[in-house]
């Protein structure tokens, strides 16, 4: 009876942790991870805005790791005051529409056309669903 005991000890359990094993595996696929995460660095602003003034707006995009299949895109939208925001010397921005953003290191421009102050929230977001927010606040110099 002992030598039964040890052989099923020696060959009928090392059999079935290898047929759990198995079992768990329940693809062929290697799961690769496509998701990371990004921060937003914000160089600082004037706290005040004249009527008809442009205020550069200097953005990086930073990944803890470095993936070349990243994507970016931006929108806005304004709910104080008015103005124009734009990516250098492009057409300005539509409140609400998604736009690609061609670097990871940009330079917004924000123009018054406002005598009051003015707020908005800009909306960075990669091609794997992770999105961050800026909010911006300028004070009228007028």
């Amino acid at each position: 009876m002992k030598a039964i005991l040890n052989r099923f000890k020696k060959v009928i359990l090392p059999v079935l942790m290898c047929f759990f094993t198995l079992l768990s595996c329940d693809t062929d696929e290697l799961e690769i991870k496509h998701d990371f995460p990004f921060e937003l660095k914000v160089m600082p602003v004037p706290e005040e805005i004249a009527n008809h003034s442009t205020v550069e707006i200097r953005i990086s995009i930073e990944r803890p790791e470095s993936y070349s299949g990243a994507a970016y895109f931006i929108r806005y939208f304004q709910f104080d005051g008015k103005g124009t925001l734009q990516y250098y010397d492009e057409q300005p921005y539509l409140p609400n529409d998604l736009y690609p953003l061609k670097a990871k290191e940009f330079r917004l421009l924000y123009t018054s056309q406002s005598v009051v102050s003015q707020s908005f929230e800009v909306w960075i977001s990669d091609n794997f669903g992770n999105e961050k927010q800026l909010s911006f606040q300028f004070n009228s110099a007028d």
